[in-house]
């Protein structure tokens, strides 16, 4: 773990930084650096125009300092002249509360402070594309059942290899890479670790994805839903809770029959709780809800839910109990930024926690076949607009959050809605011009 940039750079013939933060819609912004500037901005922060980027600040407020957080230092394994770091935004001396992680590591604070430290795993989904963005970039991918199709996945085995190739040099130990159900889509797992480190591997997995897609003459694309008929890009959390030593699993209990601890199910009733409000955060674009509510996809399962319901190990709620001591969070998808997914479900977990929340009747059903005969159950919204409103209302969940966040994420989230419901479509000239 890396404390002196600088000599970081020395040890490893770095030449120069990313120093990077991630803005509100998840853009990762950074500046490069030359290693013989990094002491400086180290100590300092590199200057940007906040306004510039998606965070609620106008053109009259002062520079905006990204100050590297050098524990987050990764060297580039495609390019190790270069290296990456994560950086806290920060504005007159103080940490700007707005800003995703700055949230982020707000809210592990204040769960520590109760005993509660969150691991988590994530488990994003993605599309190889074409460079226009218009189709997938394999011609032969078109299988009904595509999922774990071996010959697609080895006709992309250059980029998914050094995907992974990647992981394992930089030690976080990845451990399988599939083709996932729609055609041209893939998922690449990696070990669990702390919900920082988890949040920051997932913004440089995003960043490093991409980067070598395009290395290879491809796109990658994290967009929850970019081809109708075809299953989306999910972003799954597996969630447990430990001890300050990091070595008991506190979500562990040998003699309930799921292998869930008291304190695990009532983080779950604080998830089952917020889920509606959370979406806004876990689906946060207009797209996002092209997957949560989409019809049956041609490999016949969507394999996201609508509706606010667990289980044990079922993959058709929104919520499954795969093994002891954990649990699977199916909501989130592709578009999530990385640090405001892990800051909101601690949130909502921390806040059941608290109040002994109860996560409600278990369903083991099959939610696809027969969750019209569910009753009761809360139905997840039905576009972002829903979801904000939900927000809006969730009094606790944005105090937990934070109400310089929730105001400016309300504020820019409503203008992109806004915009996306004045934008005049194709659909709407087919079906009203001669009406």
């Amino acid at each position: 773990m890396a404390k002196d940039l600088s000599a970081f750079a020395k040890e490893n013939g770095v030449r120069y930084f990313m120093i990077s933060f991630t803005d509100l819609f998840g853009g990762q912004r950074a500046k490069l650096v030359p290693a013989a500037a990094i002491a400086d901005m180290q100590k300092d922060g590199a200057g940007f125009a906040g306004f510039a980027t998606w965070l609620d600040l106008t053109p009259a407020h002062p520079d905006m300092l990204a100050v590297p957080d050098p524990s987050s230092v990764i060297q580039l394994p495609w390019k190790p002249e270069v290296a990456w770091v994560a950086a806290d935004s920060v504005m007159e001396g103080k940490p700007i509360n707005q800003a995703p992680r700055v949230v982020l590591k707000r809210v592990i604070a204040e769960a520590a402070e109760q005993g509660l430290h969150m691991k988590s795993g994530v488990e994003p989904e993605f599309f190889l594309i074409t460079p226009d963005g218009k189709a997938i970039s394999d011609e032969y991918d078109h299988a009904t059942k595509s999922c774990y199709d071996q010959q697609a996945l080895m006709r992309r085995y250059d980029v998914i290899a050094e995907i992974c190739d990647c992981m394992q040099q930089l030690g976080w130990g990845p451990y399988q890479n599939d083709h996932e159900d729609a055609n041209g889509q893939f998922e690449m797992n990696w070990a669990f670790a702390d919900a920082l480190v988890t949040a920051d591997r997932h913004a440089f997995f995003k960043f490093m994805t991409r980067s070598i897609a395009e290395k290879h003459g491809l796109r990658a694309t994290f967009m929850p839903k970019p081809f109708p008929g075809l299953t989306g890009s999910g972003c799954h959390v597996h969630l447990s809770l430990w001890d300050k030593s990091g070595k008991k699993n506190t979500f562990a209990d040998g003699n309930d029959p799921l292998g869930l601890s008291a304190q695990g199910y009532n983080f779950l009733g604080g998830i089952m709780k917020h889920a509606s409000s959370m979406a806004a955060i876990t689906n946060p674009t207009v797209n996002s809800y092209k997957r949560i509510n989409a019809p049956r996809t041609i490999s016949g399962a969507t394999w996201s839910p609508n509706s606010i319901t667990w289980t044990g190990n079922n993959r058709t709620h929104m919520v499954r109990v795969p093994g002891p001591g954990r649990f699977e969070l199916r909501l989130p998808d592709g578009a999530a930024n990385p640090y405001l997914l892990q800051a909101v479900i601690l949130a909502a977990g921390t806040a059941g926690v608290q109040t002994k929340a109860e996560p409600g009747k278990r369903y083991d059903i099959d939610m696809y076949a027969d969750g019209h005969k569910v009753k009761g159950a809360p139905k997840l919204p039905l576009n972002l607009l829903d979801a904000l409103r939900a927000f809006e209302k969730d009094k606790g969940l944005r105090q937990a959050l934070g109400d310089d966040f929730a105001n400016a994420y309300l504020k820019l989230k409503h203008q992109e809605w806004n915009s996306y419901a004045s934008h005049f479509t194709e659909w709407e000239r087919m079906n009203t011009l001669d009406i």
